[in-house]
């Protein structure tokens, strides 16, 4: 390496103020200095400690609860939230959308993720579910074909992503439940049923409730097979294109 090489690759590279202000206040967040529930110093403390001005101290803020580090009160001080699982995830989710937006490859490789991860979710459920699991399962099939007798499409939607969801609680796993709340939402915008119905909502519900009678049964093998029979016919649905 020339000397040249060594200069760029040890050049200091001055950062923004706000980038200054947000690495030491996540750093009194991660020490715990600033526990959940604590209230956050206010504009002008931080402003005076740091030596900063006000923009500095409002866009560091700002990023901060954009990654749910902290929830800002109207009128009040914002307080430091409980840093968990779905907070992590949270952190990724302006950039995941605009990722997904801008690129149709990128939709579909998040729907290749998805199909991968509930396999293998679903068998991790068919090993752990207990039977208050399987009927909350149930429930959820029968709030989703009322919502289909309703007319209501972004009901059933959503009762979709409910019944996923509940899927991935049964694991126990927090880091599961919040990646697939988080794949979930982020496909939801591009699911062709939110704008007509597409003739395949009897076989979306009869597809679940041979999933469940899988997860049931305790038969991971069938149940990783009917949900990836599942996840492969739907993915269609999920366009850039309404």
């Amino acid at each position: 390496m020339d000397l040249a090489d060594r200069t760029q690759n040890t050049r200091i590279v001055r950062q923004k103020l706000s980038d200054q202000v947000l690495e030491r206040l996540q750093e009194r967040i991660a020490s715990g200095l600033l526990a959940p529930g604590d209230q956050m110093p206010s504009e002008r403390e931080v402003m005076e400690e740091f030596g900063v001005g006000r923009p500095a101290v409002r866009e560091a803020m700002q990023r901060l609860s954009d990654a749910g580090l902290i929830t800002v009160a109207q009128g009040g001080r914002a307080r430091v939230n409980a840093i968990a699982a779905d907070t992590a995830v949270r952190s990724m989710d302006t950039v995941a959308r605009l990722l997904i937006a801008e690129s149709p490859e990128y939709l579909e490789h998040l729907k290749e993720a998805r199909i991968r991860f509930e396999i293998g979710m679903v068998e991790t459920a068919a090993e752990r579910a207990g039977p208050e699991d399987v009927a909350a399962l149930r429930e959820l099939i029968v709030a989703q074909r009322a919502r289909l007798e309703a007319g209501d499409a972004q009901g059933f939607i959503y009762a979709d992503i409910d019944f996923h969801r509940q899927i991935a609680e049964i694991s126990g796993n927090p880091i599961y439940v919040a990646l697939s709340e988080a794949m979930l939402n982020w496909l939801c915008a591009y699911h062709t049923h939110l704008l007509r119905w597409t003739g395949n909502e009897q076989t979306t519900l009869q597809e679940h409730e041979r999933i469940v009678e899988a997860i049931g049964s305790g038969a991971p093998k069938q149940a990783r097979a009917a949900m990836q029979a599942h996840l492969e016919r739907s993915a269609p649905f999920f366009s850039h294109e309404g």
